[in-house]
């Protein structure tokens, strides 16, 4: 018999909770009968679920006082906020109540409500925000996209590991192809992080292919892009802005004349394809890895859609054991992952002394 994999959702941390975030819930609690805990106030979530036909659905409310806010200290809202919804989904996890964790809120305080209550994998120093981006084949995951803005070498090689086994579990590429994200795909581009962890990585077992280029994140030449989060942050803002400006110029241009608007017709059938491909909803979120359990972190803006595909993402990611083979690869591979006579780093993240990320 499988088992149960619980999701629990932190119901207030969007910018339009908890109505997207319960009506996700219902959406996937009926979809792909996963069951699924609403974390927060739960006058307001009991409120929300009144609107939706969600008798005899797998959803219970879990009762949180207070919300972690889109401007407060990351590492304050863990510590001193005890009783937000985000620090009380993890809790769940952590005490068996749940498996997995999905959070619109503020990233900062997601990820540092990860780290503080699941605490690291072992071997791995910094956790990492990843994120799927569509390209002309199939899709890209890139990370970090935000958790860490200053990285080390070792910091990087671990990210391609977890990027590598991400995408083994949930994509079943047996060999995914690796690169570091450059200015350049020659050896002599790049700075004194991108060589040395190009170093560390043309020695380890994975498939690396070297340093690639920003085209080649969406020309299907590669599978996981690393970069530190500052980098990997303007990747995903750029990709997001152009695929919402490339859908407005579209728009535009076949509102132009008669004859656009009858070219939209016969090609909107391609138009709604390709609407979706761009679309992050479709997407869900962005798994953290390298922490002891399953975290995914969500646009503040996060719709119902992309709030039922996070918690199916999140409900997969559990499934499918990617924690579970990380920690294997690792005990196999980590002492090829770091420069020579360097020692783990236990430093804290800056994201968890900045907050929010986005």
């Amino acid at each position: 018999m499988s088992r149960r994999i619980i999701v629990a959702v932190d119901a207030m941390g969007g910018d339009h909770a908890p109505g997207p975030e319960v009506a996700g819930a219902v959406m996937a609690a009926r979809e792909w009968h996963i069951p699924v805990v609403l974390v927060g106030q739960q006058d307001r979530i009991a409120a929300e679920l009144a609107s939706h036909r969600w008798e005899g659905l797998d959803l219970t409310i879990h009762h949180a006082s207070d919300v972690v806010g889109m401007h407060d200290s990351a590492s304050d809202a863990v510590r001193k906020k005890k009783d937000s919804s985000i620090r009380v989904a993890f809790d769940l996890v952590k005490d068996g109540k749940a498996a997995a964790v999905v959070s619109t809120g503020n990233s900062g305080a997601t990820m540092a409500a990860g780290m503080f209550v699941l605490k690291r994998i072992a071997g791995i120093d910094r956790p990492a925000i990843a994120t799927v981006v569509p390209n002309l084949l199939d899709q890209t995951l890139v990370l970090d996209v935000g958790g860490n803005v200053d990285c080390k070498p070792q910091h990087l090689a671990q990210f391609a590991l977890m990027g590598s086994v991400y995408m083994t579990q949930m994509f079943g590429k047996e060999r995914p192809r690796v690169g570091v994200l450059s200015n350049g795909e020659e050896e002599s581009k790049g700075n004194e992080l991108t060589r040395e962890a190009h170093r560390i990585l043309v020695e380890s077992p994975l498939h690396y292919l070297g340093y690639i280029e920003g085209r080649d994140i969406f020309n299907g030449a590669i599978d996981v892009v690393v970069c530190d989060g500052f980098v990997g942050n303007v990747v995903l803002k750029v990709s997001e802005g152009l695929a919402d400006a490339l859908g407005k110029m579209l728009k535009a241009e076949f509102a132009g004349s008669l004859l656009a608007r009858l070219g939209y017709l016969l090609a909107k059938p391609a138009l709604r394809g390709f609407r979706k491909k761009v679309d992050y909803a479709e997407y869900g979120g962005a798994p953290l890895l390298g922490i002891q359990g399953t975290g995914m972190i969500c646009h503040g803006k996060s719709s119902a859609r992309a709030v039922m595909n996070a918690i199916r993402l999140a409900h997969d990611f559990e499934a499918r054991q990617v924690n579970e083979q990380l920690v294997k690869r690792l005990a196999e591979i980590s002492d090829r992952l770091r420069p020579s006579a360097t020692t783990a780093t236990t430093e804290v993240p800056a994201a968890l002394q900045q907050g929010a990320l986005s």
